[in-house]
Parts: C-alpha cells; sequence; structure tokens
C-alpha cells in the first residue's frame, strides 16, 4: 500500500514541477513477498520498481516483520531439536482448492531442497512442513494424508500453525506486524526525498533517486539495465569467499559486512534478460557453478511483459531463464503475494543451502505506464490495460483479507486514505528540505582524495614489510627480495609489486584472462599463484564485462580486487561497468558503499611484430572521460612499483578506483639510448625507501636534459622514453629540453604542467593517443586555463586504428617527429 501511495505522490509532485522521478512500483507491488522472503542482512541489488520491497526491508529491519528462518548449510548437519512454524503454504480460494506440483523445480532439477523461511500462517490455505507433514484443508473441504485420514474443517478466519512433528494447532488469526507504521513511514521518507533530490536523502543525498540504504543491506543501483547483475555475481561469489576463510583488505575475517550465511538478490525486469550484461552475468554464475565454485545468488526477474512500449514475446522469458544452466528456475504468480512469499521463501531457502545460483521469475503487471509522462495508450489497447488492472496485487490482497476475515472492505479503504494522508504530509515536509546548490555539494563524494592518509599508508606497509612482515616477505620471495634482485624491467617491477602488495593488503585477489597458470601474456603475473594460492591469484573467464563485475562485488564486500583486462581494446567491451557502476558508487551512496579496485590494463601501441587494433590500442579518451576514475600509467620501472602502492592505498583509505594502464611495448624495454646500455632498468626499493620514494596521485615527474632551459616537452607512457631519445639528440645541438612525464592522465599534474611550461616557455605535447580527444588536448586546455602566454604545439597519433605491421609507423608518433615538431617550434 505504501508502495502503491508513493507512486501517486510522486506524480502530484511532478505535476508542479517539485518532483523529478515518476517511475513507479505500481503493479510490482508483490515484490514485498520476495523481501519477506529474505533477511534484511541479505545484501540486495535492486531495480527501479522495487518500492514494495524496500518499504518491507525497512519494516524486517525495524523489528516490525519476520524475517527467513536460518537455514544449514549443503555440507552442514541437518537441524535437531527445533520444531519451528511451518512457511506460508500455497494459499488456495475455495474454487481452486487443488495442490499444483511446484512449477519451481523443471524436469532433471535436483530435488534436495530446504525448507523456506518461517511466517505468518494465514488461513484459507493448505500447510506442508517439512518431509512427512501433515496439510491441513481449506475449509469446506478435505485432504487425505497419512494413509488417508481425514482432516478436520476449520471455521472461516482460523490461523494454523504446521509443526515438523505433523501436529496442526488452530488458533485466532493474527496480523504479524506490531507496529510497522513508523518503519513504513521513515522508508516512504527516504523515497520522497530521492524524487525531490533532498539533500537529507539518506543514501544518494539529492543525486540520485535510487533505492539504497547500508543499514538495510540494500546496495544502490544506477538505471542503466541489467548493469548491477555482474556485481551480484561478483558479490556472491566474494561472500562465499570470506565464508570460506578469506579475509577483506583490513584484515579480519570475523568482520564481514554480511552474515556467513548471507545471499545476495538482485532483481530485474523482463526486457533485460536480452541485455548483453545480464547474459554476461548469467553465463558467469553459471560457468562458475558448472567449475564446482558456489554463488549464493537469487535473481529476481519481474516479469511485467513490457520495457517500455516494446513487448517481450510470449514465453520468451521463462525459456530463456530455463536454458541458463547452472541457474535453478522458480516460477511464481508476482500478483499473487501469497504464491510468490511461498516461492520466493523456497528459492532463497534454496539458495542459501546449497549456496547456488537461482532465478526467480515473477510474473506481474505493470500499471499506470513507463513513467509519467508515458501515454501507454498509444501503444496498448484499452483491453490490455484492463486486463492487467483486473490482476492488480493491491487489490488481489485487499480481497483476500476481506475473504478471510482479516478485514472489512471499510477498514481497508480507511486505512488506505490514512496512509495516503500520511504520505502527503511527508511529501509536504520533504518539498522544504535542502537541495544541493554548489558544485563543492555534489561532487563531495565523488572522488575523495586524502593524499596524507594515502602517504601514511604507504609508510606504514613499509615499516610492516621491514619489520613484522619481514619474515614472511623473505620467504614469499624465496628468501631473495626484488631489492636484491639487481635492476628491474617494468614488467619485473609490476610483479614484485604486486607481491608485495598481496602481502600487506590481506583482501587483495588479483584475477583475469591468464593471470593464474600462465602468469600472464607477458608474464607480469608469473609466480603469484604459487606465492598466494588459487583462493587470490585466478583465471576468470574470457569475458572483460564479467571480469569487472567480480571486482565490483569484491570491493562491495570489502576486498581489495585487482583485476586484470588483458588488452586495452578489450577494456571498450565493459567500459560501462567503470563509468556506470564504480565510479558512480560513491556519488549515488555518499560513501555508504565503496567498491575499492585497481583495474589493470596492458596497453597502448607499439608492440614490435605483433598486435594490429586489437593489441595495440592507443584510446584512452573514454577513461578520461569518468568522473573521479584515477588513471595511472607508469612508464619507467623505478615509477610502476610506488604507483601501484600509490593506488593501492587510495583504493584502502578512499575507495578510490584506479585503472593503472601499463605499456606493453616498455614491459621487457631494457635500453634508453643506446643497445645494451640497461638504462631502462631500475633498482627495486627496499621497504625503507618507500615512503620516501612515495608517488602522489597527480604529481609528474620531471627529467632535464642539457641545460634544459629552451624547450618543455610533456608526455607520458611510450612518448617518455621516445622524448629523451629525442631531447639527447637536440641536445647534441644545444638545445637544453625538460621532460614532463605526467604519470598520471586523471587527474592531470596540472600544478606540475602549469610550472615547467611556465620555465621555458615553449611546451611541446607528445601525445601518442589520437589527435582528436587524446590526452594532449587536456594539456593543452590546462594551459589556456592558467592563462600560460608561451607557445605551443601538439605531436600527436593519427585519428586512425593501428594497423599491423610496419603501417603502424604512419599513424603512431615517431622520434623523429618529436625532434621535427621540437625544431618547428623552436623556430617561431
Amino acid at each position: 500500500m505504501t508502495s502503491r501511495l508513493l507512486d501517486l505522490a510522486g506524480r502530484w509532485l511532478r505535476s508542479f514541477g517539485e518532483g523529478y522521478y515518476t517511475i513507479g512500483s505500481a503493479g510490482h507491488e508483490g515484490n514485498a513477498a520476495v523481501a519477506a522472503a529474505l533477511r534484511p542482512t541479505d545484501p540486495a541489488l535492486l531495480h527501479y520498481r522495487s518500492g514494495a520491497f524496500y518499504c518491507l526491508r525497512a519494516a524486517q529491519a525495524a523489528g516490525g516483520f519476520p524475517t527467513g528462518e536460518s537455514v544449514p548449510d549443503a555440507d552442514g548437519p541437518e537441524p535437531t531439536g527445533a520444531t519451528p512454524t511451518a512457511r506460508i503454504p500455497d494459499p488456495r480460494t475455495p474454487a481452486d482448492r487443488g495442490v499444483d506440483a511446484d512449477p519451481a523445480v523443471p524436469d532433471g532439477s535436483p530435488e534436495a531442497e530446504a525448507a523456506p523461511p518461517d511466517g505468518p500462517v494465514t488461513p484459507r490455505t493448505s500447510a506442508a512442513a517439512g518431509d512427512g507433514a501433515e496439510a491441513a484443508s481449506p475449509p469446506g473441504g478435505s485432504s487425505a494424508a497419512d494413509g488417508g485420514a481425514e482432516a478436520a474443517e476449520l471455521p472461516a478466519g482460523a490461523g494454523v500453525a504446521v509443526h515438523t512433528d505433523g501436529a496442526a494447532t488452530a488458533g485466532v488469526p493474527e496480523l504479524p506486524l506490531p507496529d510497522p507504521d513508523d518503519a513504513y513511514a521513515e522508508a516512504a521518507r527516504d523515497v520522497l526525498r530521492g524524487m525531490v533530490a533532498s539533500a537529507a536523502e539518506p543514501i544518494a543525498g539529492g543525486r540520485h533517486k535510487v533505492f539504497g540504504r547500508a543499514d538495510l543491506a540494500v546496495v544502490p543501483t544506477t538505471s542503466t539495465i541489467a548493469s548491477h547483475l555482474p556485481r551480484a555475481v561478483g558479490l556472491g561469489l566474494a561472500l562465499e569467499r570470506l565464508r570460506r576463510g578469506g579475509r577483506r583488505d583490513d584484515g579480519d575475517s570475523d568482520a564481514a559486512p554480511w552474515p556467513s550465511d548471507a545471499i545476495v538478490v538482485c532483481s530485474f525486469g523482463d526486457a533485460s534478460v536480452n541485455h548483453a550484461t545480464a547474459t554476461a552475468a548469467f553465463n558467469t554464475a553459471g560457468w562458475y557453478d558448472h567449475t564446482g565454485l558456489r554463488i549464493p545468488v537469487l535473481f529476481v526477474c519481474e516479469d511485467n511483459g513490457l520495457g517500455i512500449s516494446v513487448r517481450s514475446p510470449q514465453g520468451w522469458v521463462a525459456a530463456t531463464l530455463r536454458a541458463r544452466p547452472g541457474i535453478r528456475y522458480f516460477a511464481a504468480d508476482g500478483t499473487d503475494v501469497a504464491e510468490a512469499y511461498r516461492v520466493a521463501g523456497e528459492a532463497a531457502a534454496w539458495v542459501r543451502r546449497h549456496r547456488r545460483p537461482a532465478v526467480l521469475h515473477l510474473s506481474t503487471v505493470r500499471l499506470m505506464g513507463h513513467a509519467g509522462a508515458d501515454a501507454e495508450t498509444a501503444y496498448r489497447s484499452p483491453a490490455e490495460i484492463a486486463a492487467d488492472l483486473a490482476r492488480d496485487p493491491l487489490l488481489a490482497t485487499a480481497r483476500r483479507l476481506v475473504e478471510a476475515g482479516y478485514a472489512t472492505v471499510e477498514e481497508l479503504l480507511a486505512r488506505y486514505d490514512e496512509r495516503g494522508w500520511q504520505i502527503r504530509r511527508l511529501a509536504e515536509e520533504v518539498l522544504d528540505e535542502p537541495k544541493l546548490t554548489s558544485p563543492v555539494d555534489v561532487v563531495a563524494e565523488l572522488a575523495p582524495r586524502r593524499p596524507v592518509r594515502i602517504s601514511r599508508a604507504v609508510a606504514d606497509a613499509a615499516t610492516r614489510a621491514a619489520g613484522p612482515a619481514a619474515g614472511a616477505r623473505a620467504e614469499a620471495f624465496g628468501g631473495r627480495p626484488p631489492e636484491l634482485a639487481g635492476p628491474l624491467t617494468l614488467a619485473q617491477s609490476i610483479n614484485a609489486a604486486l607481491a608485495d602488495g598481496m602481502l600487506d593488503h590481506p583482501g587483495v585477489a588479483v584475477f583475469g584472462e591468464d593471470v593464474a597458470a600462465k602468469g600472464g601474456v607477458y608474464g607480469v603475473t608469473k609466480g603469484l599463484r604459487d606465492k598466494f594460492g588459487a583462493a587470490r591469484v585466478f583465471d576468470t573467464l574470457l569475458d572483460e564485462t564479467s571480469i569487472l563485475g567480480l571486482a565490483l562485488g569484491a570491493g562491495v564486500a570489502g576486498m581489495l580486487p585487482v583485476p586484470e583486462i588483458q588488452y586495452l581494446a578489450y577494456l571498450h567491451n565493459a567500459e560501462d561497468q567503470l563509468r556506470g557502476e564504480a565510479a558512480t558508487m560513491r556519488f549515488f551512496s555518499r560513501g555508504a558503499f565503496r567498491n575499492p579496485m585497481v583495474v589493470r590494463v596492458a596497453g597502448l601501441a607499439y608492440q614490435e611484430g605483433f598486435g594490429g587494433h586489437f593489441h595495440n590500442d592507443n584510446s584512452v579518451a573514454v577513461l578520461r572521460d569518468v568522473p573521479g576514475l584515477v588513471i595511472a600509467v607508469p612508464a619507467r620501472p623505478d615509477d610502476a612499483a610506488p604507483m601501484l602502492r600509490t593506488c593501492l592505498a587510495a583504493a584502502a583509505v578512499d575507495g578510490a578506483v584506479s585503472v593503472f594502464l601499463e605499456p606493453i611495448a616498455l614491459y621487457h624495454t631494457r635500453d634508453l639510448y643506446t643497445e645494451g646500455d640497461g638504462e631502462w632498468l631500475a633498482e627495486y626499493a627496499e621497504p625503507g625507501a618507500w615512503a620516501a620514494r612515495h608517488v602522489p596521485i597527480g604529481r609528474a615527474r620531471v627529467y632535464g636534459v642539457g641545460s634544459a632551459e629552451d624547450l618543455t616537452i610533456i608526455t607520458f607512457g611510450n612518448g617518455v622514453r621516445m622524448s629523451l631519445r629525442a631531447a639527447a639528440t637536440l641536445a647534441d645541438e644545444g638545445v637544453g629540453s625538460r621532460v614532463v612525464d605526467l604519470r598520471w592522465l586523471a587527474p592531470l599534474p596540472v600544478a606540475d604542467i602549469i610550472r615547467e611550461a611556465s620555465a621555458t616557455g615553449r611546451v611541446l605535447v607528445v601525445d601518442e593517443t589520437r589527435r582528436s580527444g587524446g590526452v594532449g588536448e587536456g594539456v593543452i586546455a590546462a594551459l589556456v586555463d592558467a592563462g600560460y602566454v608561451g607557445t605551443a604545439r601538439r605531436v600527436a597519433g593519427l585519428d586512425s586504428f593501428v594497423p599491423l605491421g610496419p603501417a603502424a609507423r604512419q599513424v603512431l608518433v615517431s622520434e623523429e617527429a618529436i625532434t621535427e615538431g621540437a625544431r618547428t617550434l623552436l623556430a617561431r
């Protein structure tokens, strides 16, 4: 009821320009039954028609509604000595007294099931509880049980409790909510605050209308279709890892955000099953289930048959969901809350007991259109709309309550009116609450930067590595720590820093395609699985969306994931998982939820004798456009390790999401100027030097070549090596250069750019990405914004994909192009 009235309140607020969100939950109120079958400690990722679920979850958390019972693990003992009351049985009207076969169990599926949660027992039902339990007959009928014994008739309105020993007790009916009004009112206030973009809204603070609250274990999701499903799979995998002895990043194995037997619930609409992101999530859940790994996720598909105006073909959704290997299928009529509760209880109990994925397919209706501006009469017939109205779950529930004797029509109408006026008063109250009124307010939680704390975290890690953890560190490196191994390549330095990071951060997990057994296609993760085990270093299926989804879930669960995307070009398959999910989590939750991660990406061009576009991608524009995302590009081995430590510390301290973009062509480079000079190698710093060599986010590195007074070359990645070589050539001509390695593409080291540009008054920007949308545009814009009055010129890659073989040289920046560009600039 509260959810329906909130939908009407949203339309009312919109009618005079004070409401900004009108997508409602009307017709989907049956999802309250799903909430009732779960516990308020089960993490929930909800779609935008989840008003009733949210309201009931709030009542559960406040103690105003019973929650699901404890379910033993499939590997554990069966419960003994307890005689819990049976769950809500399958309700039947007098005209429908037959007991259907379980619609949730398809042919060939496992038969082992645990009993769904306890719940209030509703009259006029057939009840079943546990193996061998008797069934109580509906009023006016009989049921054969225990060899045909006839069950006694019960008076209308009588309550029935069926115990595990088979005894049935009739009693006076009682509604199970002592006084939930306050909890429902507070939930309504939350939703209304979201509708009016109030800064007091408890999760997003006026930044968006989402369902979310940390104390309700409701994780906010975006409106991108199905984008939260991969996170749900990742969260399920992470919960199971923590349950089986894994550790959070703070090292506490007993401080998981949710109970050890928690399951993840993730809801979505029928149109979403067609989205590639949903397909990825289902496939990953089934793939891991097939390999024997457990993922306790309950997917809930609320099927109203429409994606705005596009109809789901009859039977398509059921056929699609049933066909998902490794995912148990359950189905129920979502407009019948009693049936929905019963089947949801069975589904939740099955997932909780077996720690395996399942999908609950709820048939629903969509009332009041897609949103306030949707005139559905343009694409739906009056008869079709009327048919949906006839299945209205609110009216169906009211009818059931009246028929069962719980309330009269007049009482329900009075309750509806009373709650309606209460919602109206709450709406009027939130209208007066403050909105976000400054840019600082809006971006406050986007990506906090606490450099002092990050620096301290790096120093603390160094202290541990040199002190109490020194023995474990020596053992992990086989008695030969990397600082004693001699000069390292870029790849070797990253490998050593990853190992040090995993030693210091117990919640770090490294995963991706080919990272474990093979050690990465370039050997960057070689040996890590042997050092830290398959639970912390593991191969994934070949799907970038799912790799990032696993990281998103692991981060929310308190871990510190370090996923690898094998090539930069492959990231474009999954960008929304970074943009729409990872980068928005703090923004939409005011920091209540975090998904810290460091995404390692092998990328950029200049691979000799290998590649073409997909292995030499030089496009980072889509990453630089993501608010709050940190982008690190280490060029030198002695920068790579401290930059990686900084990213890990930022993730742990601020929940930062970083992309660690590793130039493939520099992985194994050893020389700088001449063959055999070894000047691109560098020593690995011992822990005592980590604090002194700390690289803060957004700080550049400057190299002086010659007098360093004539020219400033600003570059990054492969451009650093080429620019240093070009600067040496210019030095022979009497030109002194400053080569500025940006190191960070987001945020750009603007202060360093301005300082070094002003020192010479001549700036050459060497940008190995594309001329349009490339990093160079950002550098030039920073100079203009700061009032730079000197001369500037760009040398950049062409607006082209990178072709195969020698033809690549025609579109990429070269050392010769840098030298000529500098000479042209100096001649002005």
